[in-house]
């Protein structure tokens, strides 16, 4: 296993100085998702949600997120984020459950990757989703959040092997 460095000499946390590290272009995939009941799948379908659509804001939010992970993540760098793309897909679970899948990626050319960014952007539209369907059920589920993909960088690129459920 990698050694930590987020820890200075006294242990305590401190942000890791990327400044030696070459500029190479990183992406990363990341999921999260939101299981629903039939009546919210059906009204964001149909786009029925008194609060407006849901796709179209979580999209929005979840790009805002991933702009602003340095500001909530302490340790982030902020960085020149080049692309952001969020992708939805709805499978059905059970007769009265609808899974929401929220793909998030993140692009940038520099010297430390965007994992943070993609899993914060997944995050924050599930999140977002949670948020505008609430008053229909509280009982929605969230998860899991994960890293699927990540490419550049020194330690090469990362692809996951098994399915996360």
């Amino acid at each position: 296993m990698a050694e930590f460095t987020h820890f200075n000499e006294e242990g305590r946390a401190k942000m890791v100085d990327v400044s030696d590290k070459p500029e190479t272009a990183r992406t990363a995939l990341a999921h999260s998702s939101i299981t629903v009941n039939k009546e919210i799948y059906q009204k964001i379908t149909n786009n029925e949600m008194k609060k407006g659509d849901v796709l179209a804001v979580a999209q929005v939010a979840a790009v805002m997120a991933a702009k602003k992970t340095w500001d909530i993540i302490p340790m982030c760098h902020p960085i020149p984020i080049t692309g952001v793309n969020i992708t939805f897909a709805w499978e059905q679970e059970q007769e009265d459950a609808y899974r929401l899948t929220i793909a998030a990626v993140v692009k940038t050319k520099g010297n430390t990757g965007v994992e943070m960014e993609a899993l914060t952007a997944a995050s924050a539209g599930a999140l977002t989703v949670y948020d505008m369907c609430k008053a229909v059920d509280k009982g929605m589920v969230i998860g899991p959040t994960y890293l699927l993909e990540k490419t550049g960088g020194k330690n090469g690129d990362f692809h996951r092997s098994e399915q996360v459920r």
